[in-house]
Order: structure tokens, then C-alpha cells, then sequence
């Protein structure tokens, strides 16, 4: 499928090179044009791209930053700052995570992506294990990087539109001691906590938790 063809079919949903070039400077992106770059060939059936239209946002990743650095998670996090008061958007100010590997080293691969705007449904308060048992073979979680760069991007072509704004997501990465990530939750519905996209951790059971029991 080529590029024209998928942007008339995803529409609004769809953030190719050009897109991508017009926030290049809001997001730190390195100002590459179709035409001087080989975008890679979008992978995706036509068929199921009309099908995921409306509840999918189809994005080509980037590996690097406009100074060629990797274009990981603290490296967005360091453009975009934490304090929604100077502005916004921006992360959630929380910094347990700097030396993780997910968001210090990884970053996206030049390829297409496909991730769904919304919560499923029939995922919400469900374990993490409980649902990738019941994933179709061809759906995963998607990377904590891919969801920040998703956020950000969207949130500008959009005008201001905020993905999964109430709402934690699973991420495929994990901490360091196993531990699976999820983000989101760009408003708290209480206000409580600032605005931010939030990066957590979700904490699995081990052996070392248990109960030490009192008698009453």
C-alpha cells in the first residue's frame, strides 16, 4: 500500500512523513522529507486499515532526534519538561525511571505502527498476564516509547487532542526487576495530581511478598 492511499483511508488517524515534518520542530524531530529519505513500505493490508480506521492511529516511528541521538523516552522527556505550569504538554514530574533501560536506550524502529486510540473495553482492571493470554496472535501490547511518541504527536497534528487523557495502558516493557510498565493518564478525573503523561510500574507478585499475621 502506498502512502496516499493509506492517508486517505485512515484520514485524521494517520501520521506519515509529512506529518511528522510539520511538528518536527515541536517535537525535536529531525526535518526529513519523503523525497530524500526511503520511507519504509507500510506493511499493513488495505482491508484491515479501513476496518481500524476510526479507533486506530497509524504513525511511521523514528529512531532518532534531530541531533541524531536516539529518540527515547527521557530524551522526549527532556524537550518536553514536567512542569504543565511552563508548558504543556508535557511529562508527569516523576524520575524512577531515568535509568531504566526502556526509557533511556530504546527507542522506536523506522517502520510503521498501528495502536489503538482508546482502552479496550473488555481489558479494563484486568491483570496484565490475564490479557496477553487472551490476545489475538496478531495484537500485543504496545512499547512505552511508542505510546509516548504516539501521545505527542497526536496531540499537536490534532490540535490539542489528548489520547487516553483518564487512562493507563499496558506497555510491553519491564523494569529491571521484571516489573510490567503502563502509561497514560495525561489528567487526573480528580484533580488531584498535575497534568502529565504518566510512566508506572506495575508491581508482580513474588515470593518475597507475603503476610506476617497478627492474632487478635
Amino acid at each position: 500500500m502506498d502512502i496516499e492511499q493509506a492517508r486517505k483511508t485512515m484520514k485524521h488517524n494517520f501520521i506519515g512523513p509529512d506529518e511528522l515534518k510539520k511538528i518536527a520542530g515541536r517535537m525535536n524531530l529531525p526535518d526529513f522529507h519523503s523525497g530524500k529519505v526511503k520511507i519504509p513500505a507500510i506493511q499493513f493490508k488495505v482491508d484491515l486499515l479501513k476496518k481500524v480506521s476510526e479507533d486506530y492511529i497509524l504513525i511511521l516511528g523514528l529512531p532518532r532526534a534531530k541531533d541524531g541521538t536516539k529518540l527515547t523516552i527521557n530524551n522526549l522527556r527532556l524537550f518536553f519538561g514536567f512542569d504543565p505550569a511552563a508548558k504543556e504538554p508535557c511529562f508527569y514530574n516523576q524520575d524512577w525511571y531515568l535509568k531504566e533501560k526502556f526509557a533511556n536506550d530504546v527507542s522506536l524502529k523506522f517502520k510503521w505502527y498501528l495502536i489503538k486510540k482508546t482502552v479496550a473495553k473488555n481489558s479494563r482492571g484486568r491483570r496484565p498476564e490475564d490479557i496477553e493470554k487472551s490476545l489475538p496472535s496478531d495484537s500485543s501490547f504496545p512499547s512505552a516509547v511508542l505510546t509516548v511518541f504516539t501521545f505527542f504527536a497526536y496531540y499537536f497534528l490534532s490540535s490539542g487532542r489528548i489520547l487516553w487523557q483518564y487512562d493507563f495502558i499496558w506497555c510491553s516493557d519491564k523494569d529491571k526487576n521484571g516489573d510490567r510498565i503502563y502509561t497514560g493518564r495525561y489528567s487526573d478525573p480528580k484533580k488531584i495530581n498535575k497534568n502529565g503523561f504518566n510512566i508506572h510500574r506495575y508491581l508482580s507478585l513474588r515470593s518475597g511478598y507475603g503476610l506476617a499475621p497478627q492474632i487478635i
